[in-house]
């Protein structure tokens, strides 16, 4: 299965959070599934940072780079499928990771209960 976190099951994953399932923690941790993480993510996180919205280790690079995560680039057709995309949600970090995941056919790892309503798969945590 391939696996898209969701920006904050990515932070939770680092940070060993209680809010992650043992089911989920399975699924990201045990190599069985592919487990992919957006650059989207990566720019809402480091947005986020800038803003001062959230504090990360000076070594967040590093740590997220030692993972065993693949990356998943924002291409052109993942733009044009927002666009697509009814506005249930209008978060635009949230709408690319439903574009993605809906374009790539790949499970959205969220604990977001809006991304139900849209035409992809979900692993709700």
């Amino acid at each position: 299965m391939n696996l898209l976190l969701d920006t904050h099951i990515l932070l939770w994953w680092l940070d060993d959070h209680p809010g992650l399932s043992e089911r989920e923690r399975r699924a990201i941790g045990d190599g069985e599934n592919s487990v992919w993480v957006s650059t989207a993510v990566i720019w809402e996180v480091r947005i986020k940072q800038a803003l001062g919205k959230l504090t990360l280790p000076s070594s967040f690079r590093t740590v997220l780079e030692e993972e065993p995560f693949l990356s998943l680039d924002v291409t052109s057709e993942h733009a044009h499928a927002v666009y697509e995309l009814p506005m249930h949600h209008r978060d635009p970090f949230d709408r690319m990771l439903i574009a993605q995941a809906q374009v790539e056919r790949f499970t959205l790892v969220t604990h977001d209960p809006f991304f139900k309503k849209y035409d992809i798969d979900v692993m709700e945590v």
